[in-house]
């Protein structure tokens, strides 16, 4: 691996440490923190820092000495972490643990990305944070363990998300817009509920946490809380919003799970309920189709 110096503007400013920077969220945290004055942002993915080389890992920590860590970092292929176990876990629980080892009895916050895929998906109502985990894949059992280690530091936020996209790295809408543009028709499963989640939106409401918390505008409250777009759909619904925001004419059919034969299983009803963080931070969260149509907007142009 390379090694690389981060240049600090000031040792008084908050220095933030994002991982996994290089994905959909870290990606739009990267343009959101240019809004955020008086921080400093240190970006790093695997080939400037790899969090499941413990030694590696304590080395950079302490250099910087970050305020805060925002680890979105993740093994995020659901299919295939079926058979790479290990490498799932090594990133999603084991990196996790790694992180928390060095801050440990340090004042540095935790943000922690975990999923909806801890739960089973067999509610009938918007989950809540302390609605019992039953992770039905090797994907969401490590994402859960992930959660474990990182809520052994005192001071750690998890925060869970669904459905996430945006205009940087692959997604479903980006994927939708692909298909569209190379088949006749598009199939989509409609037995699957959840709520789309923008991560420019994530990573705004991130960022107001940490920029709220450092001007003493509002309390840092540790534990576990969810972030989606406001409102729900299925998959097949979504795939619909899409191809209309993007003025695509192309048909899409409704399928079932079982038809896909997928290698995991997917939990069929995964909507969040997003009340503690709202309340706890004061935050605003739009509907998912008012922030579909901006990142379409952003794809589109771009």
């Amino acid at each position: 691996m390379q090694k690389t110096t981060f240049k600090i503007s000031k040792p008084s400013m908050a220095v933030n440490l994002i991982t996994g920077a290089k994905g959909q969220l870290g990606s739009e945290l990267k343009v959101a923190s240019k809004k955020y004055f008086g921080h400093d942002f240190i970006f790093t993915d695997l080939d400037t820092l790899d969090i499941t080389d413990g030694e590696a890992l304590h080395d950079f920590i302490k250099k910087y000495n970050p305020h805060w860590i925002i680890n979105c970092a993740a093994y995020n292929l659901v299919d295939k972490a079926e058979t790479e176990e290990e490498q799932a876990r090594m990133i999603n629980a084991l990196a996790v643990k790694n992180i928390v080892g060095v801050i440990r009895d340090t004042p540095c916050k935790l943000i922690h990305i975990s999923s909806d895929y801890i739960f089973d998906g067999k509610a009938t109502k918007p989950y809540r944070e302390f609605d019992r985990p039953n992770p039905l894949s090797v994907y969401g059992k490590t994402k859960l363990e992930g959660e474990k280690f990182a809520l052994m530091q005192p001071t750690s936020m998890v925060i869970r998300t669904s459905w996430l996209y945006s205009s940087f790295g692959k997604n479903f809408v980006k994927t939708i817009l692909r298909l569209a543009s190379e088949k006749d028709s598009l199939q989509v499963v409609n037995d699957q509920i959840g709520s789309p989640t923008y991560a420019s939106d994530l990573a705004h409401a991130i960022l107001d946490i940490v920029a709220g918390v450092n001007n003493h505008q509002i309390a840092f409250n540790a534990g576990v809380y969810h972030y989606s777009n406001e409102g729900s759909c299925s998959w097949y619904e979504f795939a619909q919003a899409i191809l209309e925001d993007a003025a695509i004419s192309k048909p899409v059919h409704p399928v079932s799970t079982a038809d896909l034969h997928s290698a995991a299983a997917r939990p069929a009803y995964s909507v969040l309920d997003k009340s503690k963080i709202m309340e706890n931070y004061r935050l605003g969260i739009p509907h998912w189709r008012t922030s579909l149509k901006k990142c379409i907007h952003q794809i589109i142009n771009t």
